[in-house]
């Protein structure tokens, strides 16, 4: 198993090898130049290949990577976890144990945060419902929520709406 095993394939520019420069892999990335050279100096971006002059040249495995380690800072995985998972790949498959380890304690965490964020949107639309009641006896317009809250709720699977007390 290789660091990028996790992700489609980027298309390579036509006619050019399959280098890129930190300008342009920030640009494709939406990290930037400096997050670029921190990525690398802490561990977690593998030696990037250089230039004669010095410069980075980034492959498509970097590209890949580092849509995976996006990945894994949108579960909220704390960078000494994303580092160690780094030094684990480059060790080889011996450490797949690990590895898959810290995938699953970062998926429990994630599930966790899931779990809150449906009760939050449960009292969301909770309130939401009772405003919305409230308004309608006191004969003020109510903007229509209901097909939002239903359409939100719709849009998370195995997410249950409970009740929340009143106002």
């Amino acid at each position: 198993m290789t660091l990028m095993d996790s992700s489609p394939r980027p298309a390579v520019r036509p006619g050019e090898r399959d280098r890129y420069t930190i300008s342009e892999v920030a640009a494709r990335t939406g990290l930037s130049a400096h997050t670029l050279r921190w990525y690398e100096r802490i561990g977690l971006l593998p030696h990037v290949d250089r230039s004669h002059t010095g410069q980075r040249r980034f492959a498509e495995d970097d590209l890949r990577w580092l849509d995976f380690v996006g990945k894994l800072r949108l579960t909220g995985m704390p960078v000494a976890d994303m580092v160690r998972f780094a030094e684990l790949t480059r060790e080889g498959e011996h450490t797949m144990a690990a590895r898959r380890e810290l995938l699953v304690r970062t998926r429990r965490d994630v599930l966790g945060r899931i779990a809150e964020l449906g009760e939050t949107l449960a009292v969301l639309d909770h309130k939401i419902d009772f405003y919305g009641g409230a308004l309608r006896t006191s004969g003020e317009p109510v903007a229509a929520t209901a097909t939002a809250t239903a359409t939100a709720t719709a849009a998370v699977p195995g997410l249950a709406v409970g009740g929340c007390g009143s106002g």
